[in-house]
C-alpha cells in the first residue's frame, strides 16, 4: 500500500504527489520529456538501489530523499521506448522498459462505446490483457474507476506497493489505464484505488477473466485462450433448432456437490466433464443447468454472491478447463446452461461495493440499492457503463464458453421497487409505481442483444410473479425471454403431493388451476435446488405415508411432470430419491443406487426421459392449447386426473391417467377421441419401477361406447399411487390390428417388459 506521507526534500508539486501517491496522470512526471531543447527521462522506482538507461548507457541520479530518478541529455542519446536496468536491496538487476513512455493504447472509440453502454465486447478492453505494441510485449491493464483520485496496479511483480505503477486516466470515461512491458500472465494483480476523501481501497479487478482460489481473491494475469473447440456441428445445429417444438429436459447441477473426490476435495471441470456427461447422457437428459460457477467467495452462497463475472470458479481448475467442460458436452449431444445472477452482488470489501469509494456499480441510496434480506448489493441499472458491465458478461459466457443459454436469476427482484419491503422502504418510480423502470430496460436489452448475437441461445427467467409477458418478444411489449419458470405450478404441485391422500380431494384444484395461465408464457416445469433445502426436505421426504407410499407418490410425481405441458428440470439427486435434503458441502448420496427402491426411481426418470424424447405429443407443442386436452379434471371425489397431449401434426395422442391414492381402481372409464389399441408406454407402479404390478397387460383396446362427450372409451385398471402414459396406435382396417408401419415405429418407443395382470388389483369401484 502507497504511503501517504514523505521525507523527500522540496518538490515541484507534480513530482510531489508521485510522492505522495496521488498523481491522476503519472505520464506528465514520468517517462520521456523534451524540455529547453533537451530531454528529460524520470522513474520512480521505491525498490531500486541504482538505475542506469540501457540504450544511453548512462546512470540515473537519484533525487535526495526520494525514489525518482533523473536523466537528462540530447533526445539522439534516448529513443521514445526506452529501458532502464535497475538493482534492488538484494542485488538482484532487473531490466525493463519504462511503462511510461508509452502512449494510451485504449481507442477513443472503445471508450465511447463503453461511455454509451453499447462496448458488447467491453471485457476485450478492460481488464488485464497480453497484448503487444511496437514490437514489445506487456500487460495492457484498464479499469473504470470514475471517482477516483488515483489507481494503481499492484501485484506480485510490484511487491504490492502502489507507488510503482500508478495509471493514467482516459479524460472525462472514467478509465483508467497503463501498459506494463515485460510482465508475463501468470502472475497476481489488484488495483488500489485512492479515493476523493484520500482513503485507500484494495480492490479485484470486475473484469478479470481467472482468480486465485479462495480464501485468496487476486486476479490472475491470464493470457488469451487457444482452446482447440470441437463442438462446430453442435453450435450450427443449434443455431437452426426450433427450441420451442424439440424435447428440453434439464439437469440441475451443483458441481461442487455433484460429486467429490475420496478425501473430500472438487473435482476438476475436466473430470466432472466425463462423469456428469456419461450420468446425464444415461439418464436421457438434453441439457445440464450449472448452478452460478461465477468466480464467488463463500462456498454456503452457492454461487449466488458472485465477484467474478468474467471468470470461471477456480475451485475446480483453470478457464480452459472449463472450456473442455462445455465441449465435452457438446460432442456428447448435451446442452449446458448457466446460472447468472445480475440482480445483486455482495458487499466484500475487496470487490465491487463502493468501488471508488463511492456507490458506484450500486444506487448510494439503500430504498433503492440494498437486499436487506440477502445481505447484497442491487445494480444501478440507470448507469451506462454498470448496463454495459452486465451486458458484456452475459455475451461473454454465450461466446467464450459456448454455453447455450442464461438462467437469469431472481428477476423478480430486478423488476419491483418493493421488492421485499415494507412502506417506507422503497422509492416509487417516476410515475408514482412500483416497477423498476431501468431494470425493464436492461433486461429487454439483455434479451434483445443475446438472441441476435447468438441465435438458437436461450434465456430462462426465474420470475415468480405475475408480471406479464415474460416470455414474449420485446416488439410484442414482453420482456424478451425464452421461457420463463412456473412457479406456481411448482409450488400447487408440491402443496398437493405433501397432502395425506385421504385429504387431497378437497384440494384437486392445485392441480388443475395451473392449466388456466398454463400458455401464457413458454414455461419451465422445475423441482429446483430451492425445493430441497433449509427445511424444506427432499424430494422424497416430502411424500406422505410410509415407505412404499413415498416412493410411489414420488414416481407419481414425475410421471405427472413429464407428461405436463412445459420444458422439464430436475435438480441432482432427485433422479434417485436423494433421501435427505440437499448439502452444498458434501456429494450426493451415491450409495442410495444400491437400494432397489431407488434405482426404481432413477430407472423411471431415464425412461419418461426417453419416451418424452421420442413422442412428439409430450414435447412439440408445450407452449401452444391446441397441444393439450382434458379427459376429465372433476374427479376430485376418487383424485384421479386425465387429459391428451397431441403433436402438431396430429400423428401421435397420447392419454395421461393419473391416481393420486394408493386406492387401485379398476374398470376406470375414460372416454377419448381415437378408435385404435392404447399401448401402456409408462405405468410408475410397474414392479420393475419398484411398484406393485397393477396394470393393464400392455396396454387397452379402445371400445365404441360414447364417455365424458367422446364417440370412445377405455376401460382401465388404475394403479394406486400411480400414472399411465398411453400411446395411441391406429388400427388397420383389415386387420383390426394397431398399425405396425414405419411412421408409427419412430414415434412409438419400446416398452420395458412389465407384468401388467388386472386381475391382481382388488375390485374397487370406479
Amino acid at each position: 500500500m502507497a504511503n501517504a506521507t514523505s521525507s523527500a526534500p522540496k518538490l515541484p508539486e507534480s513530482l510531489q504527489r508521485i510522492v505522495e501517491a496521488r498523481h491522476h496522470d503519472p505520464f506528465e512526471v514520468l517517462g520521456r520529456h523534451a524540455e529547453a531543447g533537451r530531454v528529460v527521462a524520470r522513474v520512480f522506482l521505491p525498490q531500486a538501489e541504482h538505475v542506469r538507461l540501457v540504450e544511453a548507457d548512462a546512470p540515473m541520479e537519484r533525487i535526495e530523499g526520494t525514489d525518482f530518478f533523473v536523466w537528462e541529455g540530447d533526445s539522439e542519446q534516448l529513443p521514445e521506448r526506452f529501458q532502464v536496468e535497475w538493482v534492488d536491496a538484494d542485488g538482484v538487476a532487473h531490466v525493463q522498459y519504462d511503462p511510461y513512455c508509452f502512449p494510451p493504447l485504449l481507442g477513443d472509440l472503445d471508450l465511447h462505446l463503453f461511455g454509451e453502454g453499447k462496448h458488447w465486447h467491453v471485457y476485450r478492453i478492460l481488464g488485464s490483457h497480453l497484448v503487444e505494441f511496437e514490437g514489445v510485449t506487456g500487460i495492457r491493464f484498464a479499469v473504470w474507476s470514475p471517482n477516483a483520485e488515483r489507481v494503481s496496479v499492484v501485484g506480485d511483480f510490484n511487491a504490492w506497493d502502489g507507488r510503482a505503477n500508478p495509471m493514467r486516466v482516459r479524460g472525462g470515461s472514467g478509465v483508467w489505464e497503463l501498459f506494463i512491458p515485460g510482465l508475463e500472465p501468470g502472475g497476481f494483480y489488484k488495483y488500489e484505488i485512492r479515493d476523493r476523501a484520500t482513503h485507500i481501497h484494495i480492490k479485484i479487478d470486475p473484469y478479470a477473466q481467472a482468480f486465485q482460489e479462495r480464501p485468496q481473491t487476486a486476479g490472475l494475469l491470464a493470457v488469451d485462450s487457444a482452446f482447440d473447440w470441437g463442438d462446430a456441428d453442435w453450435m450450427e445445429q443449434r443455431a437452426r433448432t426450433n427450441w420451442q417444438q424439440a424435447p428440453m429436459s434439464v439437469y440441475e447441477v451443483h458441481l461442487g456437490s455433484w460429486r467429490r473426490d475420496p478425501e473430500g476435495n472438487f473435482l476438476n471441470y475436466r473430470v466432472l466433464a466425463h462423469e456428469i456427461a456419461d450420468y446425464v447422457k444415461e439418464l436421457g437428459f438434453s441439457h445440464i443447468e450449472l448452478m452460478p460457477i461465477t468466480e464467488h467467495p463463500l462456498d454456503a452462497s452457492w454461487g449466488y454472491q458472485c465477484t467474478g463475472y468474467f471468470a470461471p470458479t477456480s475451485r475446480f481448475g483453470t478457464p480452459d478447463d472449463f472450456r473442455y467442460f462445455v465441449d465435452h458436452f457438446h460432442r456428447e449431444g448435451i446442452g449446458v446452461l448457466l446460472d447468472w445472477v445480475p440482480a445483486h452482488f455482495p458487499k466484500d470489501a475487496y470487490a465491487l461495493a463502493r468501488f471508488d469509494g463511492t456507490a458506484l456499480y450500486e444506487h448510494a441510496d439503500p430504498r433503492l440499492g440494498e437486499h436487506k434480506d440477502w445481505g447484497t448489493l442491487i445494480f444501478n441499472f440507470g448507469r451506462n457503463e454498470v448496463r454495459n458491465f452486465l451486458l458484456a458478461s452475459a455475451l461473454y459466457w454465450l461466446e467464450e464458453f459456448h454455453i447455450d443459454g442464461l438462467r437469469v436469476d431472481a428477476v423478480a427482484s430486478m423488476l419491483y421497487l418493493d421488492y421485499s419491503r415494507n412502506a417506507g422502504e422503497w422509492i416509487p418510480n417516476k410515475y408514482g409505481g412500483n416497477e423498476n423502470l431501468e431494470a425493464v430496460d436492461f433486461i429487454r436489452e439483455l434479451n434483445m442483444v443475446t438472441h441476435e448475437q447468438f441465435p438458437g441461445t436461450l434465456m430462462v427467467a426465474e420470475e415468480s410473479t405475475a408480471w406479464p409477458a415474460v416470455s414474449r418478444p420485446t416488439y410484442l411489449g414482453g420482456l424478451g425471454f425464452s421461457m420463463k419458470w412456473n412457479m406456481g405450478w411448482m409450488h400447487d404441485t408440491l402443496s398437493y403431493m405433501q397432502k395425506d391422500p385421504i385429504y387431497r380431494h378437497f384440494h384437486h384444484d392445485l392441480l388443475t388451476f395451473g392449466l388456466l395461465y398454463a400458455f401464457t408464457e413458454n414455461f419451465v416445469l422445475p423441482f429446483s435446488h430451492d425445493e430441497v433445502v433449509h427445511g424444506k426436505k427432499s424430494m422424497l421426504d416430502k411424500m406422505p405415508g410410509d415407505g412404499w407410499q413415498k416412493f410411489a407418490s414420488l414416481r407419481l410425481l414425475y410421471t405427472f411432470m413429464f407428461s405436463y405441458p412445459g420444458k422439464k428440470l430436475l435438480f441432482q439427486g432427485c433422479e434417485f430419491g436423494q433421501g435427505k435434503e440437499w448439502n452444498f458441502a458434501s456429494q450426493l448420496d451415491w450409495e442410495l443406487m444400491e437400494r432397489p427402491p431407488h434405482q426404481g426411481v432413477h430407472k423411471l426418470v431415464a425412461d419418461l426421459n426417453r419416451i418424452y424424447a421420442e413422442l412428439p405429443a409430450l414435447h412439440e407443442v408445450d407452449f401452444d392449447a391446441a397441444g393439450f386436452e382434458w379427459i376429465d379434471c372433476h374427479d376430485s371425489s376418487q383424485s384421479v386426473l386425465s387429459y391428451i397431449r397431441k403433436d402438431r401434426a396430429g400423428k401421435t395422442l397420447i392419454a395421461a391417467v393419473f391416481n393420486f391414492t394408493p386406492v387401485p381402481r379398476t374398470n376406470y372409464r375414460i372416454g377419448i377421441p381415437e378408435p385404435g389399441f392404447y399401448r401402456e408406454a409408462v405405468n410408475s407402479d410397474a414392479e420393475l419401477y419398484g411398484g406393485s404390478n397393477v396394470g393393464n397387460q400392455g396396454g387397452v383396446t379402445a371400445e365404441p361406447v360414447s364417455w365424458m362427450g367422446r364417440p370412445h372409451s377405455l376401460l382401465i385398471s388404475l394403479p394406486p399411487l400411480a400414472g399411465l402414459i398411453l400411446v395411441h396406435e391406429p388400427l388397420t382396417e383389415a386387420s383390426g390390428t394397431a398399425e405396425d408401419d414405419d411412421d408409427a415405429a419412430s414415434t412409438t418407443p419400446d416398452t420395458p417388459e412389465m407384468s401388467t395382470d388386472a386381475s391382481d388389483a382388488n375390485d374397487t369401484a370406479a
